[in-house]
């Protein structure tokens, strides 16, 4: 007997993904709960177990392939083989035979007395004709078409496709304009997004949508590469994060003193195969900024016009791997020392580029940092992460010439580039946070003593 394996439900929000390592071949013999497949999703790569045993009877994807939820991506026989299909044909012909005809009952008493009617003197198999047609019904008036919701109506949609809608930046009105009187599904708002990056559908905020790409190809050679699910799902959240007005404050902050401490305690650290280094004390002084700011460590909800503060203080930095940008996220770092954090994301950077971290280890998120300086620049203007309100970037420090108490002095100077959603922020709290965040650095003696 076989039986056919599809893509289980891979978590909230997961539609598909892409086969990047098939784990059997055909003829294998895998057990219960073996994993079969390898899936990357918009954030991770998972495997994907087979809940039963037996022999693989046929593949149905390869490396490289696009797969979605419910999808058949192999068949397996039970004990190993199905049973031959000439063994089968003799018990299939003896199916086939047509039954010998049982011995007629004698009707019931009931039976009897019921009225004969010409139906009933029909044979079995032969049934009765057809009833002649019902008069037709005249004609209804038109009911009118179908209002698009205003405003100030709920949108028919269900809790998962409202969350998806929140996630990804889509006013659910909007998808409702284009199917009035429709219940709006997660592929409705996936199929927005997609024509909204397009140019195919009105972009939000009254902007002009963009043309249709030319035929390129009238010019020359082209080749065309199909993005991967991570690189797709980072495009919707830019897209989604772009939907606010960003501002971004950018701040030089002196950090000899704080150079000067790392080489200090870097040995000490080393021993325990901690690299210290300057961004875990500026994530552990971010946590620190934020407790004083809030609303940084915030989100806005535009439907319902509510701010959510957060009460926790868990800090992504993002991490440049061969698939992409990826953010996992350190959890309560107002609670950690730098040492603690410092060997937290040094571990989760490695898992990170094996693409060994899970869905939840890259979400949750209240805040980001982004660190540049490793390869270069003066100074950038970091995206926001959405459904976040506040991201920070360093670029790189360098050894600058400053005058120190009517003094040239060198001191070792690092920029920083603080972008926010300024519907939520205004500059001059975006001043405030990049001055606490400098003063904190500038005396990180201070930082070390907090748990």
């Amino acid at each position: 007997m076989a039986q056919e394996f599809k893509l289980p439900d891979l978590g909230e929000g997961v539609a598909y993904g892409d086969v990047v390592q098939v784990l059997v071949a055909e003829g294998d013999t895998v057990q219960p709960e073996q994993p079969v497949l390898e899936i990357e999703t918009d954030k991770a790569v998972v495997e994907v177990p087979c809940p039963f045993g037996g022999r693989i009877a046929k593949l149905h994807v390869k490396k490289g392939d696009k797969v979605k939820v419910g999808q058949t991506l192999l068949t397996v026989e039970d004990n190993g083989a199905a049973a031959p299909a000439e063994a089968k044909a003799p018990q299939a012909q003896e199916a086939a035979k047509p039954a010998a005809p049982e011995p007629k009952a004698k009707p019931t008493v009931a039976e009897a007395k019921q009225p004969v009617t010409p139906e009933s003197r029909m044979p079995a198999t032969v049934q009765p004709p057809p009833p002649p047609p019902a008069k037709r019904e005249p004609a209804k008036a038109a009911e009118p078409a179908p209002r698009p919701a205003s405003e100030g109506e709920m949108v028919p949609a269900g809790p998962g496709t409202r969350r998806l809608a929140r996630e990804l930046g889509v006013e659910l009105h909007e998808v409702a304009a284009l199917k009035p009187g429709v219940r709006i599904t997660e592929e409705d708002v996936k199929e927005f997004v997609k024509q909204r990056m397009t140019g195919g559908a009105p972009v939000a905020g009254g902007a002009v949508a963009l043309p249709p790409l030319p035929d390129f190809a009238q010019w020359g050679a082209v080749e065309r590469v199909a993005l991967s699910s991570l690189q797709r799902k980072t495009a919707e959240n830019l897209l989604a994060s772009w939907v606010g007005p960003h501002v971004t404050q950018f701040e030089e902050v002196d950090i000899t003193a704080l150079e000067a401490l790392r080489k200090r305690h870097r040995s000490k650290a080393g021993e325990g195969g901690v690299k210290l280094t300057v961004t875990a004390f500026v994530v552990k002084a971010a946590a620190a900024a934020l407790k004083e700011f809030p609303i940084f460590n915030a989100s806005y909800d535009p439907r319902s016009g509510e701010l959510i503060y957060k009460r926790y203080y868990h800090i992504g930095v993002a991490v440049d791997t061969p698939a992409g940008l990826m953010v996992p996220v350190i959890r309560d770092v107002d609670r950690k020392r730098v040492l603690d954090i410092a060997a937290e994301m040094a571990e989760l950077a490695e898992r990170t580029r094996q693409r060994k971290v899970s869905r939840d280890e890259m979400r949750g998120g209240t805040f980001t940092v982004t660190n540049l300086g490793g390869i270069g620049g003066t100074a950038f203007t970091p995206i926001v992460n959405y459904p976040e309100v506040a991201i920070l970037g360093m670029a790189r420090n360098k050894e600058q010439p400053v005058v120190r108490d009517g003094q040239l002095a060198t001191r070792l100077i690092l920029p920083l580039c603080l972008s926010y959603d300024h519907r939520i922020i205004n500059g001059a709290d975006g001043a405030r946070f990049i001055r606490k965040l400098a003063s904190l650095l500038e005396d990180p003696e201070m930082l070390l003593l907090e748990a």
